[in-house]
């Protein structure tokens, strides 16, 4: 189904439920992975996802469809995701680099890594980021959204988005290289 006939089906009340769980099984896997490369955590991410779709059950019906409905929803995702890290940091009451070296953390734990491959050392400078700048890097290098898309999801300026990606890839780049 179309995102116009899924918002179609969310208004009428015999199909609102239906239609909601179209859209769930339409983006969850998008969202999830998109959450994932921010939260890094499964069992986080998962957390993330279900606070996203139930901001996305409760302000759907006032939905009015200025942008497209997965912009609308990646927009959801990223700031639920950036939400979660920020109350990460406040209840662990620690600095911003003892949150990222814990993510960091998270990753090394992973059965499968090997500091060695290149897709390991990615994951390790993407957590090296800002988080705004993980964000913008996910959306364009994962994702491949345009920034024109991008500038609805994150609300900043395509020109500034594609100074954050430029500085992102140059970060990742020497940690590549330095690590």
């Amino acid at each position: 189904m179309s995102d116009a006939e899924l918002l179609s089906g969310f208004k009428t009340e015999e199909t609102k439920e239906r239609a909601y769980t179209a859209i769930i099984k339409k983006y969850q896997e998008k969202l999830y992975w998109h959450i994932r490369r921010m939260v890094v955590d499964h069992d986080d991410a998962n957390d993330v996802l279900q606070n996203v779709f139930i901001r996305v059950w409760k302000g759907l019906a006032n939905f009015r469809e200025d942008s497209q409905l997965y912009t609308w929803l990646y927009r959801i995702a990223t700031n639920e995701s950036l939400t979660f890290i920020e109350q990460q940091k406040k209840r662990s009451s620690v600095s911003l680099s003892d949150v990222e070296s814990g993510l960091s953390n998270k990753i090394k734990a992973d059965e499968g890594f090997d500091g060695k491959k290149l897709e390991w050392k990615l994951q390790l400078a993407i957590q090296q980021l800002p988080e705004k700048q993980r964000a913008v890097f996910n959306l364009r290098y994962y994702e491949e959204m345009p920034y024109a898309e991008m500038s609805q999801v994150l609300e900043t300026s395509e020109g500034s988005l594609k100074a954050s990606y430029h500085h992102a890839v140059k970060k990742i780049e020497d940690y590549i290289l330095n690590h």
